[in-house]
């Protein structure tokens, strides 16, 4: 297959100006639309579509079982409404080398960022949990090779590594190194489970790495600025809003089970009006009004 011609996208380019900075990128998880609008609003550069996010918002576990149609699709959703870089997990790119080759071109089409691969052996597992498998090596670099052949749209490839919990630390800093070489440009090393290790990783690794600062796993909790000192240049929080979300709602739904109202709560709530904020309401509204003034002036000029 020969090397598809690139057409860069203003995503990947932000992307990639954003990690050529000194200070690391900081990038929440979002879910849907709307939590997108959120973080942009919030301040943050960068954004971060999680794939065991979205299989819970679908009701489902973290096991691969969502669809390149599925994530394409909410994908298009997302940067419908945001212009931030959207960083995408897409697993373990939804099949074999040949799968992949489609799903980069998917999420290009889609406007992504990034598009993260992991090593993983299907029915793949949250990066946190016992019991994962990892490919051998020769198949991701199969993978990435595939990726990178496809990549018309230049969007960013970042190879995701599960191998310390499976072959040790050493493991994955060797992996990490066939991966870019095989075209990764990003390497995420997953769960590892000290600040030391996160030091010699980049210590051993000389490319852009990214961090995930996930609730309840191996990692043991650090800020971005620590992260920041370190030298990784993109760290992920992308389950932070969606669990805040669920406990939230959890909550709310409780009350208005048990008291048969929503009075009791009603600071914890987002008005109407903050919540038209987000979506720029009155934008829509406005754009619509002009629009009926425009046609009636030409429907005027049209019978004068």
């Amino acid at each position: 297959m020969s090397r598809a011609k690139s057409r860069t996208s203003p995503a990947s380019s932000s992307l990639r100006r954003l990690i050529s900075k000194r200070s690391v990128v900081v990038a929440p998880g979002v879910f849907s639309p709307i939590v997108a609008q959120l973080a942009e609003r919030a301040g943050f550069n960068a954004i971060y579509f999680s794939g065991g996010g979205f299989a819970n918002l679908l009701g489902m576990p973290d096991l691969g079982v969502s669809t390149l149609t599925e994530v394409s699709e909410a994908t298009r959703r997302i940067i419908y409404v945001s212009e931030l870089p959207l960083i995408v997990d897409v697993d373990t790119g939804f099949g074999e080398a040949v799968n992949v080759i489609r799903t980069v071109r998917e999420l290009g089409a889609a406007g992504a960022a990034a598009a993260q691969i992991e090593d993983q052996v299907m029915p793949k597992r949250c990066g946190h949990l016992e019991g994962k498998e990892v490919v051998e090596t020769d198949e991701m670099l199969k993978k990435l090779i595939s990726a990178r052949e496809a990549n018309k749209s230049d969007i960013v490839l970042i190879a995701r590594t599960d191998a310390r919990a499976v072959e040790g630390f050493d493991s994955a800093v060797e992996r990490a190194k066939a991966y870019l070489k095989a075209g990764a440009e990003v390497i995420f090393p997953e769960a590892l489970e000290s600040r030391e290790e996160f030091r010699e990783f980049r210590k051993k690794v000389k490319a852009p790495l990214l961090a995930n600062m996930t609730e309840f796993g191996k990692t043991p909790y650090m800020s971005a600025s620590e992260f920041d000192q370190m030298g990784y240049n993109i760290v992920i929080f992308p389950m932070t809003p969606f669990r805040a979300m669920l406990k939230s709602v959890k909550m709310a739904l409780e009350v208005l089970k048990r008291t048969g109202t929503q009075k009791g709560i009603l600071k914890d709530l987002m008005t109407r009006s903050e919540i038209y904020d987000v979506i720029d309401y009155y934008r829509y509204e406005q754009t619509d009004k002009r629009a009926m003034e425009t046609a009636r002036r030409l429907d005027t000029a049209d019978t004068a």
